[in-house]
């Protein structure tokens, strides 16, 4: 299967992208996966990226769109992928379907998580990561340490991100609904979006969107 996955920022994407191309044996290719290993490995895209990133720009829909195709080329992308965080506005999914259709190739579906805003920005901005190793992560609520501001691993200082906070959150926000979310009406317009709830355990919310796929696929044949 060929899948976009969307959604806000806090919705899990990267852990359902993880559990969910494993489940369907496509490689999941991310956005922030393709920056830095096009960057480690001194490409020529990697490279145009740097040079703007350095510069405090964004990096332009072409360099991205380069890295991703460059990926979507893979061996082990020809039976199909999962993408995250690809296409990011409308232009890129129009570039999207223009490789694809050289390719004589289609999009089988575009999983659309979804997430009440409050609970983006509670997700978010309750996050608590160590110091000493920003692997420990903790939640204010939902997995709070035993004794406050402490790493129940390691004893090491939690700390909120700066990006992690309210305000920062809600700006992010604001950046998705403005850019990204206009690709969920355009391929509604095609018919390949489905929604569904991303609360709850991780492991309902797999279930919930393998059986979405589930029913796409069988569409699709």
């Amino acid at each position: 299967m060929r899948i976009v996955l969307v959604g806000p920022p806090g919705a899990g994407k990267g852990t359902q992208a993880a559990f969910l191309a494993a489940n369907l044996s496509i490689p999941h290719i991310s956005t922030g996966d393709l920056f830095r290993a096009n960057i480690s490995q001194g490409t020529e895209l990697g490279l145009k990226a740097k040079s703007f990133m350095d510069a405090g720009e964004l990096v332009p829909d072409e360099v991205t769109i380069g890295m991703a195709k460059d990926r979507m080329e893979q061996p082990d992308a020809v039976n199909g992928f999962l993408l995250d965080g690809f296409p990011r506005n409308v232009s890129q999914a129009e570039a999207l379907d223009a490789m694809l259709q050289a390719g004589d190739m289609k999009l089988d579906a575009v999983l659309d998580l979804e997430v009440p805003e409050d609970e983006v920005v509670k997700r978010i901005a309750g996050r608590r990561l160590c110091r000493n190793n920003d692997k420990h992560v903790f939640h204010v609520t939902y997995t709070p340490p035993k004794t406050e501001g402490v790493c129940d691993v390691c004893g090491g200082e939690l700390y909120q991100r700066g990006d992690d906070s309210e305000e920062t959150v809600r700006r992010r926000l604001e950046v998705y609904h403005t850019q990204t979310e206009p690709i969920i009406d355009y391929y509604k317009a095609q018919g390949l979006v489905v929604t569904i709830s991303a609360l709850g355990k991780v492991e309902d919310v797999t279930a919930r969107a393998m059986e979405a796929l589930r029913g796409r696929g069988e569409q699709a044949a």
